[in-house]
């Protein structure tokens, strides 16, 4: 197929905004299914795992492939959930646009923010759905106000709704100036019909405005429009499209993906504003042999590669590893470099998905593809697949660290093996899951991005891969930051009669600001320290952050190695790496730590009759109320609360507004604790 009408795109939006569902119309009328699923009835196609049936939630990101009007669209259906915010993110990095759907009758919501936010950071033009046209209180100029007004997005308009509220019955559409009606039955394809006489002078008024925000765009329109000149409907769709692929606005559209409207015009906004891979500009990399920068254009011409962004243990193919081709081709059973490990490995098989349902791939594999290899053993999420006689290092994918701990013992020595087995193969697939070990306890320690996550990966432990385990209560994950820079010094000095060990390290240890990490540099002179002892230095530096004053991980630090000395003998590298934590460790004793810990983003939802009730719930979980508002007979609160406060607030809240109030959060930021005991560490959270 022509890669010119290929499109790789990914379904993004808050939680419940009808993301799964849209997806589900598309397939259909795509006729990828022949059947729609429901979420609310557990059958949706791209939900396919036990835990998303039985939540009602998408977890992982899904993909597919559907045809519509001679293009090829490449789908992924990721999470709204903010606990599996690593799918977005690894999506987006290689997807070429998306559609954004937004509820109509709550507009921009906490994750409608976040996901908007990873794909500015991602440089992903995208085409906005206003969906839930047909629920009381939806407004589509709302919705259109708050992606302006909220995420200072440039959103034009390319509908207006034909009804309000439950009377929604199709769309007037301003480039070619004719009514979409849908069968109330909500079977069949729409009817044209010319624009209602009650609507005309609202209908040109609104392509009056469209035209006018691609005027200030588009050289072309302008003058046009300036001169008083008709524009054709095939102009408006080329500068609306130059407009998508530069990311300069986002047409807007509308519907109710689960009563069928609206869907085909959403397909045909797809396949017609946003870009082919021919579209996407050469992406830059580093090459791994020389070090030098280099770019791979969208050609067969230039050398293959592609990145693995999705890790999967599928039970019957084995590992799997989702991969998008950025340039050159391939034949399946080809070899690959992988650039993060410099291994080679062979795409013994290459598969099409269809969410759990996979197809092999014979042809050749080329750039835009987006595919799923078996046999990739090594490859890790993020790591760069290319050709070996020129290899490149493309940009890697970062997520956030994980902000909530469990602990977790086996029930048998049976299950002790089964259990690190299973673990890693969960932290290979989750890059936001990590494992680690209690040093003080013996315990193994799982942790996640928030309660859910958690509870997700403890589920699909004890049903996918039947271990058999005790579970602990979440913890948080608590960090230290120094409160001022001081200096510190290492000495390792170990006599035993024969060839001894010295290492001597002085380092300088520098506050940043909050939410910066971890730097670690070097500025030795004059050969204090021997240059092939200064990386030993640097990781001993490393490891000496990783437990503090409280015994957390220190974080927002500048660990700079200035000085040491050495021995012409003794010295070797475990000693000026023993040297180098010894130094972080008296610096940190010098500095003193605040215990810092994760503030999240708190958006309670609740009917008028329990604000007060749930703002003084909110300030005893020592709170800060940001503000309120009122949003379609609602209340909506805004709050940021210490994460060791919110564990069990779902029930709480439902409690306090007899089930009728309903509430999102995400992580915000760190700061320091103000509750504290006698040393210094945060109390316990309450149950």
């Amino acid at each position: 197929m022509d890669i010119a009408r290929t499109r790789n795109i990914g379904i993004i939006a808050h939680i419940d905004a009808g993301k799964t569902t849209t997806t589900e119309r598309i397939l259909f009328f795509c006729g990828r299914i022949h059947r729609v699923g429901e979420v609310h009835d557990g059958n949706a196609q791209m939900d396919w795992m036990a835990q998303e049936r039985e939540r009602g939630i998408t977890i992982v990101a899904a993909a597919t492939t559907a045809f519509w009007n001679g293009h090829r669209i490449n789908i992924i259906d990721t999470p709204g959930h903010v606990d599996f915010t690593a799918e977005v993110e690894r999506s987006l990095r290689v997807l070429d646009g998306g559609v954004v759907v937004f509820d109509a009758v709550n507009g921009v919501e906490p994750q409608s923010e976040t996901v908007w936010r990873q794909a500015d950071r991602h440089s992903v033009p995208r085409v906005a759905f206003i969906n839930k046209m047909d629920r009381r209180g939806a407004s589509f100029q709302d919705a259109v106000d708050s992606i302006r007004d909220q995420l200072g997005g440039n959103p034009v308009p390319v509908q207006m709704p034909i009804g309000f509220e439950t009377d929604f019955e199709g769309v007037v559409d301003l480039v070619d100036m004719r009514a979409l009606r849908w069968p109330a039955d909500r079977q069949g394809e729409p009817e044209t019909i010319p624009i209602p006489a009650d609507l005309a002078a609202d209908a040109a008024a609104a392509r009056d405005r469209l035209v006018e925000a691609l005027a200030e765009l588009d050289d072309d329109v302008a003058v046009k429009f300036l001169d008083g000149q008709e524009l054709s409907a095939d102009e408006l769709r080329a500068a609306l499209r130059q407009m998508t692929v530069s990311a300069q606005g986002v047409p807007v559209l509308m519907g109710s993906a689960l009563r069928n409207k609206g869907v085909e015009p959403l397909l045909n906004a797809i396949t017609a504003y946003l870009p082919s891979p021919l579209d996407v500009p050469a992406v830059t990399g580093v090459n791994p042999k020389t070090g030098d920068e280099e770019q791979r254009r969208p050609s067969l011409d230039d050398p293959f590669s592609a990145i693995a962004f999705k890790i999967v243990a599928d039970p019957h193919a084995g590992k799997l590893a989702y991969f998008r081709v950025y340039s050159g081709s391939i034949e399946p059973g080809g070899t690959v470099l992988n650039a993060a490990s410099g291994k080679r490995e062979r795409l013994t098989r290459v598969l099409r998905m269809h969410a759990d349902k996979r197809e092999e791939v014979k042809g050749t594999i080329q750039y835009g593809d987006i595919l799923a290899a078996v046999g990739v053993r090594g490859a890790n999420t993020g790591d760069t697949l290319t050709d070996p006689r020129y290899p490149i290092q493309l940009e890697s994918i970062t997520f956030p660290d994980p902000v909530v701990t469990i602990a977790i013992e086996p029930k048998s020595r049976v299950d002790q093996d089964k259990i690190i087995d299973a673990l890693r193969r969960l932290g290979d697939e989750d890059p936001t899951f990590q494992i680690s070990a209690d040093e003080e306890t013996g315990q193994t320690l799982i942790a996640g991005m928030g309660e859910l996550h958690l509870e997700v990966i403890v589920d699909r432990l004890l049903r996918e891969y039947r271990v058999g385990a005790n579970i602990g209560r979440p913890q948080v994950s608590y960090r230290e930051r120094p409160r001022k820079a001081s200096r510190g010094r290492g000495r390792f000095v170990r006599q035993s009669g024969g060839r001894g060990q010295y290492g001597d390290v002085v380092a300088e240890l520098e506050p940043l600001p909050v939410g910066s990490g971890v730097e670690v540099e070097q500025r030795i002179v004059g050969g204090a320290i021997p240059v092939q002892f200064i990386p030993s230095a640097e990781r001993g530096a490393r490891r000496g952050l990783t437990s503090g004053l409280h015994g957390m991980p220190v974080t927002d630090v500048r660990i700079t190695i200035v000085d040491g000395s050495f021995h012409d003998v003794d010295s070797s590298d475990i000693a000026f790496e023993i040297a180098g934590a010894m130094a972080v460790a008296d610096a940190l004793q010098r500095a003193r730590t605040d215990v810092m810990e994760p503030l999240m983003s708190v958006q309670a939802v609740v009917p008028e009759d329990y604000v007060g009730e749930v703002l003084a719930g909110l300030a005893a979980k020592r709170g800060t109320i940001l503000g309120t508002d009122l949003r379609g007979g609602s209340h909506i609160v805004e709050a940021e609360v210490p994460l060791a406060s919110m564990f069990g607030y779902a029930n709480e809240l439902r409690s306090s507004t007899q089930g009728r109030g309903t509430f999102s959060m995400e992580f915000s930021h760190y700061a320091a604790s103000t509750q504290t005991d006698a040393a210094g560490r945060p109390l316990a959270p309450v149950s």
